[in-house]
């Protein structure tokens, strides 16, 4: 149970411990044999700050202490009410959320979409990486053994015209069965910034900025005139692995979601 940055990391690279803080989904695991490195009482991952050109949210904040900070975003906010019960956002973290590697991740679908990068540290030094190039495959993620998920910095401004959707088999306490977040931002009349991204249909979070760049830089009526095309190249690379619920029902709820985003941004 380290107490400072610095010893967590020495810990982390003598031993290779297993890192957590609220240890929910740790909670069904089963590794008799694992050490594990507990993170809670880092004062220096506990931080919700602004320096100005991000938002910077320490990964052992809580969902709980997230949403309530002043500072979080509005579309991380509502994804986070909407993340299992209270008694696990009280307890769960924004890296372990990111840190398991999974595509049905609530809080990395957002951060995703916003463009968030990750503060990785060792006690060789740190990296900041885009969170699109940590994820590698389902349950994989580009960490080092001795590597520690720090702090989650999302950039300033947050997105004011979003659109989240998160579709499960029941209202509460609800695993992803397709989780869908947009954005779109414009300035003078032109699209600025549009983002999608879409959650628990393949191995990794499906992030197309080839596919959002089409409508970057066009008036709504250009991108209304483009609408098709874009849909049909979302349409191509939407590719949903075998799942609990057929493929052609997740396909068909992505297009739809990505419509009503459409829809809802006028376009």
């Amino acid at each position: 149970m380290p107490l400072s940055l610095e010893e967590a990391l020495h810990c982390r690279a003598i031993s290779g411990a297993i890192p957590y803080s609220g240890g929910t989904d740790l909670m069904t695991a089963e590794n008799p044999d694992a050490s594990y490195l507990f993170l809670h009482k880092i004062p220096e991952m506990r931080r919700i700050t602004d320096d100005g050109e991000y938002i910077r949210i320490g990964a052992s904040c809580t969902f709980t202490e997230t949403a309530e900070s002043p500072l979080c975003p509005a579309i991380l906010r509502e994804a986070i009410i909407r993340i299992a019960a209270p008694a696990i956002r009280n307890l769960g973290t924004i890296g372990g959320n990111i840190g398991n590697g999974s595509p049905k991740a609530d809080s990395a679908l957002i951060f995703y979409v916003t463009g968030a990068k990750l503060r990785l540290m060792s006690e060789r030094g740190e990296r900041v990486l885009p969170i699109k190039d940590f994820y590698t495959g389902r349950k994989k993620v580009a960490l080092g053994s001795d590597e520690l998920i720090v702090e989650v910095l999302t950039p300033k401004p947050a997105p004011d015209r979003y659109y989240y959707r998160k579709v499960g088999a029941r209202e509460a306490l609800s695993i992803s069965r397709i989780s869908f977040a947009g954005s779109i931002d414009e300035r003078d009349g032109r699209i600025t910034n549009c983002a999608v991204a879409i959650g628990a249909v393949s191995d990794v979070i499906i992030r197309r900025e080839d596919i959002d760049g089409m409508l970057i830089g066009k008036t709504i009526a250009e991108a209304k005139a483009l609408k098709a095309d874009y849909l049909s190249a979302y349409d191509e690379a939407i590719m949903p692995i075998r799942g609990r619920v057929s493929e052609k029902y997740r396909k068909d709820v992505c297009m739809n979601l990505l419509k009503d985003f459409l829809d809802s941004m006028g376009i």
